[in-house]
């Protein structure tokens, strides 16, 4: 389940097929499985997406949910493996995909609610309800939106975040901006942080 950038489905592929995508400053090795998503939908989630800290990728704010927070979240569903979302969640956290990751048999699992699979700001596991009778997952940091700092992301991040809610949700631009808008944070002078 992506909420940021990786609605974009160029985007996500490069976490699966490797690569880097347009404006990030990282190379991706890929997932141990590289096949591509043979599904995905548009949902919306409970709660709200909220930008803080500092991007290595893309520079600014960091995508993160708040589950706990009042939404919706426009985000997009991609029907893939346990092990496919493990190495997502590996590069994430800068670190290679491997075969005895830990966190594949907490998805295999059935988890319900949280679990924090380290203390690092994508290592928090949400599960976030079920779509045609499959669990969906996200990731996010361990805390809500209330408890940090906010900071504005890059405009290639929000550039690869507004492709995604094009291409999931067919929204047009005075949408997509218009969403942007709401969660990106503002100075006193309503310029973007």
């Amino acid at each position: 389940m992506s909420y940021g950038s990786n609605m974009a489905r160029a985007r996500l592929a490069c976490y699966l097929a490797g690569g880097r995508p347009p404006g990030a400053r990282r190379h991706y090795a890929g997932a141990r499985n590289r096949t591509l998503p043979r599904e995905d939908r548009a949902v919306h989630l409970p709660g709200r997406v909220w930008f803080s800290g500092e991007s290595s990728v893309w520079s600014g704010g960091t995508a993160f949910y708040d589950h706990d927070a009042v939404g919706p979240t426009p985000a997009r569903a991609y029907r893939i493996t346990a092990g496919q979302l493990t190495d997502i969640a590996a590069q994430e956290m800068h670190r290679s995909p491997a075969h005895d990751d830990p966190l594949e048999a907490v998805l295999v699992s059935g988890l319900k609610g949280r679990h924090a699979a380290g203390p690092g700001q994508y290592e928090t596991l949400v599960a976030v309800g079920h779509l045609d009778g499959l669990p969906m997952f996200t990731f996010t940091a361990p805390h809500g939106h209330a408890e940090v700092p906010h900071a504005a992301p890059s405009d290639a991040y929000l550039a690869m975040i507004g492709a995604g809610l094009r291409e999931a949700h067919d929204w047009s631009d005075a949408e997509v901006e218009t969403y942007l808008s709401a969660v990106v944070p503002r100075d006193g002078a309503g310029r973007r942080r």
